[in-house]
């Protein structure tokens, strides 16, 4: 088990709670069978071709429940299951017991799937564990499961930063996110904006830049709606037209426009004439697609920033940005940043806002790995390029990792591991505090889950949580970036990063071996071929 069926695929196989029948799904069909040798044997000889009897009408399906008594299992459950999983069986020294009953008559009260989430909350907040979340579960629908219309009302973005104006009658645009060209698909998806040049040049026309405005959406003038997005739901993936006044930009028709216009008027410019508005056919993008967009921006930005005040102090510097350490994600962003900068001075590791996973043991294997011999061939060495040094890649700079209060879980102990291993300085504020690793698997009934701490991380030097649970990792340098500068464009964190690997280079140098000199003669001497 489970078996082939000829056109259908398998998804699932389960047994009853009496173990009297086994239950088979395979594209969407649910079979149920008797749990004998007997029933068995039936399923394999006579229907295993067919897959025809004994299936069960899921679609329609129903089950009645009662909410309250349901909320009352599951809160039940939600507790039980805090008991069996947690990492320490003694709970943390608090009576659970007590805790189920101090919470129960609470249940009694909740009219809402929210209202029992909350119930949830202070209840599991009682072993004082930064990893409990609560969440998930069958939650009332304002949309009645229909996706059609979920889909109409949801918002649509124009991947960019809009200024409404009532002097321009319309919307300026501010900025227009840009990403990384050598990284584009990324994970597979693109990541531009429908206004920017890479994305409109390819239907002939020319993107928007900062100070261009949006004057109208398929015809309806923004000015007319509270917000402009409100003319944007259910546009996603859609195609639109805008008015746009290219008061920056120039288009084909706003470069032949002002031509003419010349030619009746001479230089003079009137302003009416010169910014009257044009469409452009735009695809709209979701709001998820553009909180990435402007991420990826960030991360483009911030990694130009690192380059630049690197440069600018005398040395070179690789970076790298962990989003997560959630497997192929945070893998694939390690290596984007790391290997084609594995032979710089120093090497920037950003885990800020990083929201955990469990990679660090492969992050921290990769930078400890030492160069111990070199390489060279007639054609390539150490500064030229080729192998360079055993082992490969392993990185001979200096290291900082940037850390926050919104770096987390997985994000910290890799942190900790940079600083208990000594292989860099942490640079930033005091991480989240979650110390308590865990799976995520204790759900209940609906679907949700109060989730809870599993696994418990402990050495000599910390104990239990590793001086992370409940602490946060402190950094060696503490810098706080300021609102108003941050808004501004500066990075503060980064700049005390470089001024720490700059200092830190000055007193300890990054130096490449010596060439061992010239090789020593081991051919036959002269005289022993004048032997007789």
């Amino acid at each position: 088990l489970p078996i082939d069926v000829p056109g259908l695929v398998f998804q699932n196989i389960a047994v009853s709670t009496d173990r009297k029948y086994l239950i088979f799904t395979y594209s969407g069909k649910t079979k149920v069978v008797k749990n004998t040798s007997g029933d068995l044997v039936s399923l394999f000889v006579h229907d295993v071709s067919t897959f025809s009897k004994n299936i069960v009408d899921t679609q329609r399906w129903s089950l009645s429940i009662w909410p309250k008594l349901e909320y009352q299992q599951m809160y039940s459950d939600a507790w039980r299951m805090l008991r069996d999983y947690y990492y320490d069986k003694d709970m943390g020294s608090v009576d659970w017991n007590v805790m189920h009953s101090r919470y129960l008559p609470l249940v009694a009260r909740c009219g809402r799937r929210e209202e029992l989430d909350d119930v949830l909350k202070q209840m599991s907040a009682e072993i004082s564990a930064l990893h409990v979340f609560v969440y998930g579960g069958e939650y009332n629908d304002p949309m009645h499961g229909n996706d059609a219309v979920r889909a109409l009302h949801k918002i649509a973005s124009l991947g960019a930063v809009l200024e409404r104006s009532t002097e321009w009658n319309g919307y300026i645009v501010k900025e227009v996110p840009e990403t990384d060209p050598d990284f584009n698909p990324l994970n597979g998806s693109f990541l531009y904006s429908p206004l920017s040049e890479r994305t409109l040049r390819m239907s002939g026309q020319r993107g928007l830049v900062s100070g261009d405005v949006i004057v109208a959406v398929n015809g309806e003038s923004v000015m007319n709606a509270p917000d402009i997005h409100m003319l944007l739901r259910g546009l996603a993936g859609r195609s639109l037209r805008l008015d746009v006044l290219r008061v920056k930009s120039k288009s084909s028709f706003a470069l032949e426009r002002e031509h003419r216009h010349r030619q009746r008027n001479g230089n003079t410019k009137e302003d009416d004439e010169l910014y009257s508005s044009e469409p452009v056919i735009v695809v709209p993008i979701s709001l998820s697609e553009a909180e990435d967009l402007r991420y990826a921006a960030w991360e483009w930005k911030t990694r130009n920033l690192a380059k630049t005040l690197a440069r600018e102090n005398g040395f070179t510097v690789g970076y790298s940005h962990l989003r997560s350490m959630s497997g192929q994600e945070g893998e694939a962003s390690f290596v984007r940043g790391f290997y084609p900068d594995h032979d710089k001075d120093a090497m920037i590791v950003d885990v800020r806002h990083n929201h955990g996973g469990n990679i660090d043991s492969w992050l921290l294997d990769t930078l400890q790995r030492k160069a111990w011999a070199y390489w060279q061939g007639r054609a390539t060495n150490i500064t030229t390029g080729g192998l360079g040094w055993d082992e490969q890649f392993a990185f001979r700079g200096h290291i900082v990792i940037l850390i926050d209060e919104k770096t987390s879980s997985d994000g910290e102990g890799f942190s900790r591991g940079i600083s208990e291993l000594g292989l860099g300085k942490l640079v930033g504020t005091r991480t989240w505090g979650g110390g308590i690793w865990l799976s995520s698997d204790n759900t209940l009934v609906d679907g949700g889950i109060a989730s809870a701490p599993e696994f418990g991380m402990y050495n000599a030097n910390f104990g239990w949580g590793m001086g992370i649970e409940q602490m946060g990792v402190e950094p060696d340098v503490v810098v706080d970036n300021n609102p108003r500068a941050t808004y501004a464009g500066a990075d503060q964190q980064m700049e005390a990063a470089i001024q720490v690997l700059m200092e830190w280079l000055e007193s300890e140098p990054v130096l490449l071996p010596e060439d061992p000199g010239r090789h020593k003669d081991m051919s036959l001497h002269r005289n022993v071929e004048e032997c007789s």
